[in-house]
């Protein structure tokens, strides 16, 4: 199953959020740090509620070290800066979809080493979205594509 990878993520409670999700769809969370605050933050605690225990969290202790244990699968980064919709790619089960550090996003080496930058649509004057929002979008396709378009 594909996994869901944050790198250096910075406010605790949109990590929390992510956490919930990927424990109620079975996907393993990753997170690249250094983080902007403690794993044992309590704002991460207070979101994350009992589905911290429930979850299964990767960590390491840089950007490095995660490449290392991504040699069997492709990292799709979802970017702002990227010129491909997420709906016109096909994800395969052994990926994993990183999102950026919610205050810069994430250095160009990152972009570089990726298998394929990608966004989700929105309208001209338009930001981004918040990152725990953009999972959802993205893990929602991801297993639409997996699971029901077989």
């Amino acid at each position: 199953m594909f996994n869901i990878a944050l790198y250096q993520p910075d406010i605790p409670q949109n990590t929390a959020a992510i956490i919930r999700l990927c424990s109620c769809f079975d996907t393993t969370l990753e997170i690249i740090e250094p983080c902007g605050f403690h794993l044992d933050d309590k704002r991460l605690k207070k979101v994350a509620m009992d589905y911290l225990d429930k979850s299964k969290i990767i960590t390491y202790k840089s950007y490095e070290n995660f490449l290392i244990n991504k040699k069997n699968s492709r990292v799709i980064l979802m970017t702002t800066k990227a010129k491909k919709n997420y709906h016109n790619f096909v994800f395969k089960s052994k990926d994993t979809i990183l999102f950026g550090r919610e205050s810069e996003g994430v250095p160009r080496i990152v972009h570089n080493k990726s298998y394929q930058r990608l966004k989700i649509p929105l309208k001209n004057n338009a930001r981004s979205l918040n990152i725990s929002m953009a999972v959802a979008i993205t893990l929602s396709e991801a297993l639409k594509q997996i699971f029901f378009l077989k």
